[in-house]
């Protein structure tokens, strides 16, 4: 049962946030030692916390490591990665490894091209209400241009039109799409602005009423590919060839698991867009958006051999990440794990993530087709257990050692090996 006396806490926005601290702790009736562990995580970051979000008590630290061994259209790179999964970074170094030989990781990408929706209803023409917006092409074009001069100075700005009727349950309803050059932005703020200010032209111009005004984040014309080539004698021979293409064929029949090889790729994706400070949950949307955009939801990825009986493994995703605004602009780990990845563009930044998802992608079918995945993972996940069960110092390994020499990593067994070792102290 909750100790909250109340979730309203009048003024909490204004406060500083040692003093938001002090009032949530009251009356969530929150324990000393836990006041003590908000306020010693927000050390050196609660500033900058409270410029990025509303209400802010502290930070969470996600652990930064570092992919090795990727090689990247012929460079050499070291991919900083965010997350707390065990595994995810050992599987990427691994899986990057295995294909060096063959050239890594080569890329290609359709630009930095992101669209915003302006909603159009009420109009029982709906096709002429269409072709009436068509016709102000021009005029378009300079209201979205004016109202960012600076990305129009770095050779961005407003690229076309693409103008759909839909069928909803209110009726049919126009919606313009309006197709914009983010260059190194991500592009969210410059297109939800440019939709605002166009909207009451599009009313005044064609009798229909504008709702909804921002962008999509089924950003398919900013599309990234990577592919690479695994040979046999990397992958364990043509049976486990055989097998993770098999895996393959399962995840691009089947949804449910679709669900679980494409989160798997995401683990290696969401890391780098995290560390880079990007939006993880815009690129989410988009990639699983994407991925069901026949109508079914199938693999993100694609599998299959090549005429010397390799693995060849393709991945094709939007990604809209930027190195520009926002937490990647100001907040100094995403500034330097950017300054690791030595990427100058938004483009160069974007091929890297979606090589890491491939990667990440090979890693885990490769454990799926041969010892299975809880092998690795929970050799890996062992240390943490020990942490789980109270161990500190040298009993961390000393569990985690003896939880991984007998296959077994559970927490009640890491209670009794940890009992067992203060008991021979």
């Amino acid at each position: 049962m909750s100790n909250l006396k109340s979730s309203r806490i009048e003024g909490l926005h204004k406060m500083p946030p040692e003093a938001r601290l002090r009032a949530v702790a009251q009356q969530a009736d929150l324990k000393e030692e836990y006041v003590d562990v908000l306020s010693a995580a927000a050390s050196g970051q609660i500033t900058l916390a409270d410029r990025l979000v509303e209400n802010a008590i502290s930070s969470m630290a996600i652990p930064i490591g570092i992919a090795t061994n990727m090689i990247v259209d012929g460079q050499e790179m070291l991919v900083p990665m965010a997350t707390e999964e065990s595994s995810v970074i050992a599987a990427v170094c691994n899986s990057a490894k295995r294909c060096r030989s063959t050239g890594g990781f080569k890329t290609s990408t359709s630009g930095p091209i992101m669209a915003a929706q302006i909603q159009l209803v009420g109009a029982t023409d709906p096709e002429n209400v269409r072709l009436k917006v068509l016709e102000r092409f021009d005029e378009i074009k300079e209201i979205c241009d004016t109202v960012d001069p600076l990305l129009l100075k770095f050779g961005g700005g407003f690229r076309d039109l693409d103008i759909r009727v839909i069928d909803t349950a209110e009726g049919p309803m126009t919606i313009v799409h309006i197709i914009v050059d983010t260059r190194d932005a991500m592009g969210a703020n410059a297109v939800n602005s440019m939709a605002e200010a166009l909207a009451p032209r599009l009313e005044e111009w064609t009798k229909a009423r504008s709702i909804l005004r921002i962008l999509t984040n089924l950003a398919d014309r900013r599309v990234v590919r990577a592919r690479a080539v695994w040979p046999l004698d990397e992958i364990g021979g043509e049976q486990v060839r055989d097998d993770m293409l098999s895996a393959y064929y399962f995840a691009d029949a089947d949804p449910y698991r679709a669900a679980t090889h494409n989160k798997g790729i995401m683990n290696g994706v969401s890391a780098v867009v995290l560390a880079t400070g990007n939006d993880t949950r815009a690129i989410e949307a988009g990639a699983h958006a994407y991925t069901a955009r026949d109508g079914w939801y199938r693999s993100m990825s694609r599998w299959e051999k090549d005429a010397d009986g390799n693995l060849v493994g393709i991945l094709e995703m939007p990604m809209a990440v930027g190195l520009i605004g926002g937490a990647t602009k100001i907040h100094p780990t995403a500034q330097a794990n950017l300054n690791i990845l030595g990427v100058k563009t938004a483009d160069a930044l974007a091929r890297i993530i979606v090589s890491v998802g491939l990667a990440q992608n090979f890693g885990a079918m490769r454990a799926l087709a041969t010892t299975g995945i809880q092998k690795g993972h929970m050799a890996l996940h062992a240390q943490n257990v020990a942490l789980m069960v109270g161990a500190t110092g040298p009993e961390i390994d000393q569990v985690a050692n003896e939880l991984k020499s007998i296959g077994k990593v559970r927490q009640d067994i890491a209670e009794e090996i940890l009992a067992r070792i203060r008991s021979e102290k």
